[in-house]
């Protein structure tokens, strides 16, 4: 695959995450997203009927986006996400679904917490190392791992609020990836106007911390 990721999410420093409990909110709110101005949209398996909604986004979403899958676990989770047209994948965990997705030239974030575990996820294929959940240990956490991994690529995840946006950023994180305080409950039925003022809001932050 073609797809400079790395590259893409550094550029756009922000990922959203969907994780809903309804396919067609979901969609819908994917689709909000990337008419917003977020220009990497994840769709966690957890929300039913993720593949549909990662193939619906995928079909329209506007030129130099990307769609991709999150909470992809295992190889055949893989086999089926790659089918659905899913352009990156993303995982919570250091997990065996990252050499697939490697092996098959899909672009990997891989969730890392400790310092083994971001060596071991770059080593296994990942592209970028997602520290989740970077709440738990905040910015600072942050700076400590890639004072001995500098060219990792870190992905700040969980918990990362407008308020802790900055910090992460300035920490070291390419990106910072953000489900519930961005996407909020667009995903299972909720306001889509609501969804697109946060997005506003977040793509004013990030551009006030260009790449």
């Amino acid at each position: 695959m073609a797809v400079d990721f790395t590259a893409q999410l550094a550029a756009a420093r922000i990922l959203a995450i969907i994780r809903g409990t309804d396919t067609d909110a979901a969609i819908a709110a994917g689709r909000a997203l990337l008419a917003s101005g977020v220009h990497l949209v994840e769709v966690a398996l957890t929300t039913p009927g993720a593949l549909r909604a990662i193939e619906a986004i995928r079909s329209d979403a506007p030129s130099g986006s990307l769609v991709g899958a999150g909470t992809v676990l295992t190889p055949a989770a893989v086999a089926d996400v790659a089918a659905a047209g899913a352009q990156f994948v993303v995982t919570p965990a250091v997990v065996e679904s990252i050499a697939e997705a490697a092996r098959r030239g899909l672009p990997v974030a891989a969730g890392a917490l400790t310092p083994t575990e971001a060596y071991n996820a770059i080593a296994m294929g990942a592209s970028v190392v997602k520290l989740f959940p970077a709440s738990l240990g905040g910015p600072a956490y942050l700076k400590a791992l890639r004072d001995p991994f500098p060219d990792i690529p870190f992905a700040a995840v969980g918990g990362v609020g407008l308020d802790q946006l900055h910090g992460y950023l300035d920490a070291g994180a390419i990106a910072v990836g953000v489900g519930s305080p961005l996407v909020g409950d667009a995903a299972s039925g909720g306001s889509l106007d609501d969804l697109r003022a946060r997005a506003r809001a977040y793509l004013a932050a990030v551009a006030e911390r260009p790449a």
